[in-house]
């Protein structure tokens, strides 16, 4: 399967899932709220990060583009509408980034759904947190591989945009699309491509970084996989809670 191909059934497999929220308004505020909290414990993991240092554009990147809770609707339709381009116009790395960000969004989109269903189905105890039902719902829906594989595919981004970094010429195109992204009404993607290229410029910068960056992002990542499916729930909900609150 080509790339312009592995986008276009992402993107549809999203859709699809967004059309259903559109016609269940609980669903739809459930997903938002699994996202609004994946979101801040996101960035209470990497509160460090954000703050300062070397790796806070790459955080901030990675919270705005991988971990938040914005509506990327307008975006996943410039990916389907300029999918076959992709390979025409750009380098393969860029395709090969695309595809990659396709598939991460896809698997996550699909995850944070499930979680949803399991926000609205269960039967919560009276006054129970956000964390707790978080946790909770994290251990119905299971699927510790798909979980796994979500990560892989975070890294493989952050790999991928590494990568790009190296093809020759590719900041003087992509800022030569500013105007005709904009006039084709592609400027989610234009931006999107330009950030992440620049924000892992910067990184490539200094031999090491993005390894020691994407490091980080695996360990702390794990850490909290681990918990979410093997630690007492009450403990794990608990270190959700001390984590959020000391990110306030």
């Amino acid at each position: 399967m080509d790339a312009a191909q592995k986008i276009r059934e992402a993107v549809d497999q999203v859709s699809a899932r967004r059309q259903r929220c559109m016609a269940d308004p609980l669903l739809a505020r459930a997903v938002a709220q699994v996202k609004r909290f994946q979101a801040r414990r996101f960035a209470a993991t990497y509160a460090d990060l954000l703050a300062t240092g070397p790796f806070r554009a790459a955080a901030q990147f990675f919270l705005d583009e991988l971990y938040g809770d914005q509506d990327f609707s307008q975006r996943d339709q410039q990916f389907a509408r300029i999918a076959g381009a992709l390979q025409r116009i750009f380098p393969k790395e860029a395709a090969v980034t695309a595809v990659a960000l396709a598939e991460l969004h896809a698997l996550t989109e699909q995850l944070d759904f499930e979680m949803a269903q399991a926000w609205l189905g269960a039967a919560f105890p009276e006054g129970s947190s956000e964390a707790s039902r978080y946790a909770s719902c994290w251990r119905s829906v299971a699927r510790r591989d798909d979980r796994t594989a979500q990560l892989e595919w975070v890294l493989k981004l952050g790999r991928e945009l590494e990568k790009l970094t190296r093809a020759p010429g590719l900041r003087l195109l992509l800022r030569m699309m500013r105007g005709p992204a904009a006039a084709a009404g592609l400027g989610d993607l234009q931006r999107f491509l330009e950030s992440g290229f620049e924000t892992f410029s910067a990184l490539a910068s200094e031999k090491g970084l993005t390894a020691e960056f994407l490091g980080i992002i695996e360990q702390r990542e794990s850490h909290w996989m681990q918990q979410l499916f093997d630690a007492d729930p009450l403990v794990c909900a608990a270190e959700l809670e001390s984590a959020l609150g000391q990110a306030r």
